[in-house]
């Protein structure tokens, strides 16, 4: 069946399943049993959505899985109606973004009403992903990714919580709220450190946060690389750390030339990603007479 044929059938089935609706609401469907005609009309929704997806018109798939979602509702069935409103959410990400961080919302609150933090941690998640790619507001990902980090950290998740945590900081920092960056890979890199499996990843998040104090106040850069140093001894033989050092000692003397090698040398052997390139560009501005670029 090609797409308008099953676009023809899910129209005949949302025709169907109105019709249920109206009759569930008639006198006598009140007396016999009108919950089982809502029932009905809640599959024959799902059915039509489903023929709508395979025939890629997201808007009328997302828009059956809302009214299955709602009809869930009246029912009381708070669980079938949560997956209703993400199925609607899921459709609606590929047509209208904004409609499908209203669905994951209505979703989202029936699992808090349940006590279902997980699952509504993760749908957070996916809202904070359309944020960032769709919808390009940075400041709405990071508050999801927060109330994602909040619900895993209360249901002792906290690697997944700290995932979460590790986008908002990455963030925080290129919206230059340095300190919010700095408090979070502190956190986690002081948490991984006393993890045998982690403890390797701690060296990174120190740097990280040591490069978030530098965009602040160089003597700021150079307390902390010491506090780190004595917190975690083994940061002081990291690649990281020697690299710190280098670009300390070529800010207090100025030297745009020496910040530069220090850079392409560390370059050379582990790829700078987006994120590193911008930091330490931002500190390379702050060096007295520089014009060029970093590498």
């Amino acid at each position: 069946m090609d797409n308008s044929g099953k676009e023809a059938e899910a129209m005949a089935l949302l025709a169907e399943a109105e019709r249920k609706v109206k009759n569930s609401q008639s006198f006598f469907s009140g007396l016999f049993g009108g919950s089982s005609k809502i029932e009905e009309a809640c599959e024959i929704y799902a059915r039509a959505a489903n023929l709508f997806k395979m025939a890629k018109n997201w808007s009328a798939a997302g828009s059956a899985f809302c009214q299955a979602a709602r009809l869930h509702l009246q029912l009381q069935s708070k669980h079938d109606a949560a997956t209703c409103f993400v199925d609607a959410g899921n459709a609606f990400k590929k047509a209208d973004p904004q409609e499908a961080i209203n669905c994951l919302m209505r979703a989202i609150e029936i699992y808090t009403d349940m006590g279902r933090f997980t699952i509504a941690a993760k749908h957070h998640i996916s809202i904070a992903e359309i944020y960032e790619t769709e919808l390009v507001d940075i400041e709405k990902a990071i508050a999801h990714y927060e109330q994602s980090a909040d619900y895993y950290k209360g249901e002792e998740s906290n690697s997944s919580a700290n995932k979460c945590l590790l986008k908002v900081a990455g963030y925080a920092a290129q919206l230059e709220q340095y300190q919010k960056a700095i408090d979070i890979y502190e956190q986690v890199g002081t948490n991984a450190m006393d993890s045998p499996l982690l403890k390797y990843s701690a060296k990174d998040y120190f740097f990280k946060a040591a490069l978030c104090h530098f965009c602040i106040d160089m003597l700021n850069a150079k307390l902390a690389v010491q506090r780190y140093e004595e917190l975690f001894p083994a940061f002081s033989d990291s690649r990281e750390c020697k690299l710190m050092k280098k670009l300390l000692e070529a800010h207090e003397e100025q030297n745009v030339d020496s910040y530069t090698e220090s850079v392409k040398e560390y370059d050379s052997i582990s790829r700078l990603d987006q994120w590193l390139t911008t930091m330490l560009l931002r500190i390379k501005k702050t060096i007295q007479g520089d014009e060029e670029d970093l590498r």
